[in-house]
């Protein structure tokens, strides 16, 4: 797994910030995760090594692009033309974006973008019902080849339904992770994994969060990757067969 944080730093939007990893972790360092900043890895998919090859090479999984930040944040506005033109550079990699800002989509939005890049796949993050309301009408209108929806962290039941039209790709859905995770509950997982099957659309539940709230009681563990692997465990996850539809 690749990651490529071309700039780091974002201001919280949603209620699903409230507990933002970033935060909690700059601030360990005195760090003011409100600021955007470019940063040194900027240029990291055009990078080479002394004998002429890139440095960032195709692995078969995603490039997971500005984590630490928001790919459509205003403060990014004077560099993402550059890391639009990196990524169309570098059509042997595939870039995963995740955003919570699908409204400036189209804010430096390359000319030759056409109905997308083939090598990009663009998530927009509801946590809640007000947020997927209010952000996925955008995100469905959108000229992007490849969308995801995430639900994460997933603070409330989430009826996704007039959202899950055929260009959804997938939907990924997790709990609350950090010492202040907020409680997930096993119904509303399972509520989604429900929507999608009825669309056949791929539905993955990649953790549990600190606090999940399921039929045998309440799971409580900090520790990320055990989180993880409760979500496994659980099995909450749905791949349709070739060819499905609903």
């Amino acid at each position: 797994m690749a990651l490529w944080n071309p700039w780091h730093g974002c201001t919280k939007i949603s209620p699903g910030c409230v507990n933002c990893y970033m935060y909690a972790r700059d601030a360990e360092f005195g760090k003011d995760s409100s600021v955007v900043t470019k940063t040194t890895s900027f240029n990291l998919p055009v990078k080479r090594t002394r004998q002429g090859a890139y440095k960032l090479q195709p692995d078969g999984d995603y490039v997971y692009t500005c984590m630490t930040s928001d790919f459509f944040h205003p403060d990014a506005d004077p560099w993402r033309a550059e890391a639009w033109a990196m990524m169309r550079a570098r059509t042997d990699l595939s870039f995963f974006i995740i955003t919570k800002r699908p409204e400036r989509f189209y804010e430096q939005l390359p000319d030759d973008w056409g109905p997308g890049y083939e090598n990009v796949t663009i998530c927009c993050t509801c946590d809640n019902q007000d947020m997927a309301n209010q952000r996925l009408p955008w995100f469905l209108s959108l000229p992007i080849r490849h969308k995801a929806i995430i639900c994460e962290p997933l603070l409330g039941p989430i009826d996704l339904t007039p959202y899950l039209a055929p260009c959804i790709e997938q939907v990924i859905a997790g709990g609350e992770s950090g010492p202040n995770g907020r409680i997930c509950r096993y119904e509303w997982v399972v509520s989604l994994l429900h929507q999608c099957v009825g669309r056949a659309i791929p539905f993955r539940f990649k953790q549990t969060g600190t606090r999940f709230r399921y039929p045998a009681g309440l799971f409580y563990c900090e520790n990320h990757g055990n989180q993880i692997r409760a979500a496994d465990v659980l099995n909450l996850n749905y791949t349709p067969e070739k060819g499905a539809s609903p």
